[in-house]
C-alpha cells in the first residue's frame, strides 16, 4: 500500500520513524508528514499532500485527551467520528454551534447529523482498537465550566486539536483514511502531573508499527 502518516508533531511519531529508518524493505511506501498543531496547520498540511500524491490510505496519529474514564491512560483507540467542539457563537450564556447557526447543513456533504464520519474500509474496520468518538477544539478543556459544557453538548469520549480537519479532508477527497490516538490524560481540571504522555506516544508508535509489518 502507499502510506501517508500524518502527525501534528514530530514527536508523536519518533519512535515509528527511526524504525522505518533502521528496518527498511517494508512491504508499504510509507511518508511520514509532520502537519504542525490545529485544524489549520492539518488542513494545509493534507489537502496539499492529497491534491499531489495519490495515497490508498491516509492515519492520523497522534495523543489526545480523554472524557471517558473507561479508556485507559496510555491506550490506543480509534477515532470513527468527530465533532466540531467550538465552531459557532456564544449568545449570552448559551453555546449555538455552526449548524445551529444557519452557517452548515447538518446533513450535507462531508457531515452527517452534524457528525463528520469515515470511509468504510475493510482494514480500517478491524484494526482490533476500541473505537470511539471525538470533539476537536481550538482550546483544549482544562477548567471545570468547559469540561461539564462540552460534555452536555457533544457526548463524545476524546479530544483533539486535529480531528475534524482530518475527517473533512479525508471524506471530502474520498481517501481511505483512519485516525489513532494514545490516550495521555483525562480531560480534568488541567494537572500536567497526572498525564501519561511517555506511555501514550510508546503504545501509539508500537501499535503503529504491528500494524504496518502485518497490514496487507
Amino acid at each position: 500500500m502507499n502510506l501517508l502518516i500524518l502527525s501534528a508533531t514530530e514527536g508523536e511519531v519518533s519512535i515509528l520513524k527511526d524504525h522505518l529508518q533502521k528496518t527498511p524493505g517494508t512491504q508499504h511506501n510509507i511518508t511520514m508528514v509532520v502537519a504542525g498543531v490545529g485544524v489549520i496547520a492539518t488542513t494545509f498540511a493534507l489537502t496539499r499532500e492529497l491534491s499531489t500524491h495519490k495515497y490508498d490510505m491516509v492515519i492520523q496519529a497522534g495523543v489526545g485527551g480523554s472524557f471517558d474514564e473507561n479508556i485507559q491512560l496510555g491506550e490506543v483507540v480509534q477515532v470513527i467520528s468527530e465533532r466540531y467542539g467550538d465552531l459557532g457563537a456564544e449568545d449570552h450564556d448559551k453555546y449555538i454551534d455552526i449548524f445551529e447557526m444557519g452557517l452548515i447543513e447538518p446533513d450535507v456533504q462531508p457531515h452527517t447529523h452534524k457528525i463528520l464520519g469515515t470511509i468504510p474500509n475493510a482494514i480500517t474496520d478491524n484494526t482490533g482498537l476500541k473505537k470511539v468518538t471525538g470533539l476537536t477544539v481550538n482550546t483544549v478543556s482544562g477548567n471545570e465550566q468547559t469540561i461539564a459544557r462540552r460534555k452536555e453538548l457533544f457526548h463524545c469520549q476524546v479530544e483533539s486539536m486535529e480531528g475534524t480537519a482530518f475527517h473533512y479532508v479525508c471524506l471530502q477527497m474520498g481517501v481511505p483514511f483512519m485516525q489513532v490516538r494514545g490516550i495521555s490524560n483525562y480531560v480534568i481540571p488541567r494537572d500536567k502531573s497526572k498525564w501519561q504522555m511517555k506511555d501514550a506516544i510508546i503504545n501509539l508508535n508500537n501499535w503503529l508499527i504491528n500494524f504496518l509489518e502485518n497490514a496487507e
